[in-house]
């Protein structure tokens, strides 16, 4: 759909021939842009409020060169790529403006965008090997325009260090819990706070933790009420979630 179809839609709205929530729906509809390896869905951000973000396992820095070019000129300011590495992230970087996160495993062209949720989210850790998945998740937040607190290493293995964080938790609109071996942070957050808690399982631990089956496990059986659960390891979809929580008293 180009400018002047978009044109054409809101002179529609505004001389009466065409209601607002269709002109909504058509505009939704708008088509993606084919690059033969890839369908950029340039909409995404209408449609769903969050623009379109890449993930980079399996692909080429070259594919993932040419997505980003044509995001950038459609006019998407912050794209965020996901699981790519040192290598691949110095390639994207040739040609165009990356900041690579190497913990995370994520990198962003372009700039942040100033928080405007509705609180701030915390990030937290069972231990210092959880890092890497609460970086993607946290960068993955930061990119969307949350504002993050991180509090990492605070498991339950010294749980005296979580209870010195209380005001942070005790505040924050939402609140992702990253932890590995049994995975029971979650819970004892959810049994501290008020915000709704998404518990993220880590494959950290060892031979009996079958990576990251037993934490996912034990935070879907926690006891505690408001605790959501994503896959194994996904930080990007806990910090996407956590979004939109954050976000809710702005929809119409």
């Amino acid at each position: 759909m180009s400018q002047s179809d978009i044109l054409h839609i809101l002179e529609q709205v505004k001389s009466g021939a065409l209601a607002p929530a269709e002109a909504m729906t058509r505009l939704k509809m708008e088509p993606f842009q084919d690059l033969g390896f890839a369908k950029v869905d340039h909409h995404r951000e209408l449609r769903q409020g969050v623009a379109e973000v890449i993930y980079g396992a399996g692909k080429t820095p070259e594919q993932i060169i040419k997505i980003a070019a044509a995001m950038r000129e459609r006019g998407q300011e912050t794209i965020l790529i996901t699981r790519i590495d040192e290598a691949s992230a110095a390639a994207i970087s040739q040609a165009h403006p990356l900041e690579y996160n190497a913990l995370g495993r994520l990198g962003i062209i372009g700039r942040l965008p100033e928080p405007d949720g509705d609180g701030h989210i915390v990030v937290a850790t069972g231990g210092t090997s959880d890092i890497p998945v609460a970086e993607e998740a946290a960068v993955t937040a930061q990119a969307l325009g949350n504002r993050v607190i991180k509090l990492y290493d605070v498991g339950v293995s010294g749980v005296h260090r979580l209870l010195h964080n209380l005001e942070p938790i005790m505040s924050a609109r939402c609140i992702i819990a990253v932890a590995g071996m049994e995975g029971a942070l979650p819970s004892v957050i959810g049994g501290l706070a008020d915000a709704p808690v998404i518990a993220v399982p880590t494959s950290v631990g060892y031979g009996a933790s079958l990576g990251g089956v037993a934490a996912l496990l034990s935070m879907l059986n926690t006891c505690a009420s408001g605790v959501s659960v994503v896959n194994i390891d996904n930080g990007f979809g806990a910090g996407y979630l956590a979004n939109i929580i954050n976000h809710m008293k702005q929809k119409p």
